[in-house]
């Protein structure tokens, strides 16, 4: 039997705190916009913060299919970027502390890392554990953006309403986390943000804005906010350009809105998760604005 601690090391201190909120975010699962990424990127950016802990990559990842990059100068090897899966230590705008823990989505040992988890929360008090990513969804960004949630027990997202019924999904080790740490007692959950599908590969701040507002109304801690919501600005205000210089994308999107809209007044669930018809499909609308937002990062690099 392995012991599921032997996954992390412990780095410096074990802070002394008082239930504190665990916020999760692993890449390489669907994070449509970008969602959970950029609003770990910006937590990290904005807010001071200290490593507690860090797993064992070497036994969670398989290399192979995710090979760190390495720099090779004129005749030798010069650096690695190294993954790293690290929880780290940090204060909101009011001074109340939380963790944060980031990087890549393990590969191998998700009983065992789960497990790992458990035992560093139950040892740090976590009162609450929360993780958020994007999904892609036939819906406006002229729209307000719709987030599923979801939880260990119901009453923690009580009031919100769901897209979905019973669908079986691939599973993840956000989803697995929520699942057997709530089995054991945690109270773990989790809010899924609604991005346009056009937008899905597409950075798309507004989806990380609404994720961290919704983790504000679930755990009252408080984020400093600006910067993100001048980069929605700027990128909604990039695509309504976008959207103005063609009369087909205006038309779908105009096609999505009126879709929406009969959703929002009580039309089936259904056709949120459609393709909208006789439109272009998501697929068309992405690359689109792929070709749009590649050329504008084009601009600004010059």
């Amino acid at each position: 039997m392995f012991d599921p601690t032997d996954l992390y090391r412990l780095s410096g201190e074990v802070p002394e705190l008082t239930d504190p909120v665990l916020l999760y975010h692993f890449e390489g699962f669907v994070d449509a916009g970008g969602a959970g990424r950029l609003a770990m990127g910006h937590l990290l950016e904005e807010l001071e913060h200290r490593v507690v802990a860090t797993f064992d990559v070497d036994r969670l990842l398989d290399y192979r299919s995710r090979r760190p990059v390495m720099t090779f100068d004129t005749d030798r090897w010069v650096s690695v970027e190294s993954h790293e899966l690290t929880l780290r230590l940090a204060h909101d705008t009011t001074g109340t502390p939380f963790l944060l823990l980031t990087g890549p989505e393990p590969d191998r040992e998700w009983e065992l890392f789960t497990a790992a988890l458990d035992a560093l929360a139950t040892r740090l008090g976590v009162g609450r554990l929360v993780t958020v990513h994007g999904i892609p969804m036939a819906v406006p960004h002229t729209r307000p953006l719709g987030i599923t949630g979801h939880a260990s027990r119901p009453e923690l997202v009580s009031g919100q309403t769901s897209a979905f019924g019973r669908v079986q999904v691939p599973g993840s080790v956000a989803a697995l986390v929520e699942f057997r740490l709530g089995a054991k007692g945690h109270d773990a959950l989790g809010y899924a943000v609604h991005v346009p599908h056009y937008l899905a590969q597409a950075e798309y701040p507004a989806a990380a804005l609404t994720a961290l507002e919704a983790v504000t109304r679930s755990t009252g801690l408080v984020f400093p906010l600006e910067g993100l919501r001048e980069a929605a600005d700027r990128t909604d205000t990039e695509i309504a350009e976008q959207i103005g210089a063609s009369e087909e994308l205006s038309t779908a999107i105009t096609g999505l809105e009126q879709q929406y809209d009969a959703f929002a007044a009580g039309a089936e669930r259904e056709n949120l998760m459609a393709e909208p018809a006789e439109m272009p499909t998501g697929d068309e609308l992405a690359a689109q604005f792929e070709a749009f937002l590649a050329e504008r990062d084009e601009r600004r690099g010059d």
